[in-house]
């Protein structure tokens, strides 16, 4: 497994209070939660962008 990078995160009180809430529902940490959350991210920004590149070559 890769080496991770810690980081620090700011984040206002209200989003934090919400992340715990949607990680506790999750069964992950709210680190583990961020994680996921960026992962499906980048992989939704990636599919838009092959959608796009793919278009143009029709």
């Amino acid at each position: 497994m890769a080496e991770k990078k810690a980081f620090v995160l700011r984040i206002n009180p209200e989003m934090l209070k919400e992340l715990e809430m949607w990680a506790q529902q999750d069964f992950r940490s709210v680190n583990g939660q961020i994680e996921y959350l960026l992962s499906e991210a980048i992989k939704k920004q990636k599919r838009s962008k092959n959608k796009g590149t793919s278009s143009e070559m029709d």
